[in-house]
């Protein structure tokens, strides 16, 4: 047995492209959550960088909502693309003192993590999603 047929037969695409969905999506879920229960101060520390408290709120329910939605693999591709947009807009918009290094490297992680949802855009979210059951679910119902 060739390795690609091996690699076919244990689905070991769909298995890295889930673990790939939960290791991208795991810091958006975590720091939406964490903005939501410490909202009040969230709120203070995002007033200092110049975002209003709508802005704050759609940062939130962005991360949850688009988060979630890659790690089940609901809609992924799409909240991949989202994720990937917020992840260049917080880039060139908060991280761009270069002088100091942890800047420069929030900036590199931020294209980094980009670079990672775009790809996950492009291959789907795998035989491992929500999507893919509700897709076997559709199919078959009788018509």
């Amino acid at each position: 047995m060739s390795p690609t047929e091996l690699t076919e037969k244990l689905h070991a695409k769909d298995v890295i492209l889930l673990a790939g969905r939960l290791l991208l999506s795991l810091i958006f879920v975590h720091e939406g959550l964490h903005l939501a229960a410490h909202f009040e101060g969230a709120q203070k520390a995002m007033a200092v960088l110049g975002v209003g408290t709508p802005l704050l709120l759609a940062t939130i329910a962005l991360q949850l909502g688009a988060g979630l939605s890659v790690a089940l693999g609901v809609l992924a591709r799409l909240g991949a693309i989202g994720l990937g947009l917020f992840c260049l807009m917080t880039a060139s918009l908060f991280h761009t003192n270069f002088a100091s290094q942890n800047e420069l490297l929030h900036f590199e992680k931020d294209l980094a993590i980009a670079g990672g949802m775009f790809i996950l855009a492009l291959a789907g979210p795998g035989g491992l999603s929500v999507d893919r059951v509700l897709a076997g679910y559709v199919k078959s119902l009788p018509v």
